[in-house]
């Protein structure tokens, strides 16, 4: 049994409410649900984080490394084009993980084309909505199994 940790930046918990035209109408719990029932079918844990500060999400990351996660899907959010603290934490732990974003970054304002994260990716899915985080996931498990 693998572990598997979906971690989750700033302002994703208001996901539902903010701006449904480009991050949709599911909520960060439908999604959490959804890929739990999924890892727990495919035989692995599945712990999700949601953190609107950078310190919580990089513990996160070190305690991950810790506890042996085999895997890690991370949505960095905002993050995404700014901190180069979770990006040295990322490394630092050295866990694989697979970048999402709901909304395609590439087509948005020219500041969140940017991904501190994209380049030591496995993989980066953008622009899918929640199914984006079922993809992940699966690719995760692909990758686990291999």
């Amino acid at each position: 049994m693998a572990s598997i940790l979906v971690l989750n930046g700033p302002n994703l918990n208001l996901l539902g409410t903010r701006e449904p035209e480009i991050y949709g109408s599911d909520t960060l719990d439908s999604i959490h649900t959804k890929l739990n029932s999924i890892a727990n079918e495919a035989g692995h844990s599945l712990r999700f984080v949601q953190s609107n500060a950078e310190h919580e999400l990089i513990t996160e990351l070190h305690k991950a490394s810790e506890e042996g996660v085999s895997i890690l899907i991370f949505n960095p959010a905002a993050f995404t084009h700014t901190s180069v603290a979770l990006r040295d934490a990322i490394l630092g732990t050295a866990i694989p993980f697979i970048e999402v974003h709901l909304s395609n970054i590439y087509t948005r304002e020219e500041f969140r084309q940017h991904s501190f994260f994209s380049d030591i990716a496995i993989g980066v899915i953008s622009g899918l909505g929640a199914q984006g985080y079922e993809l992940a996931l699966q690719a995760a498990l692909t990758q686990i199994n291999e």
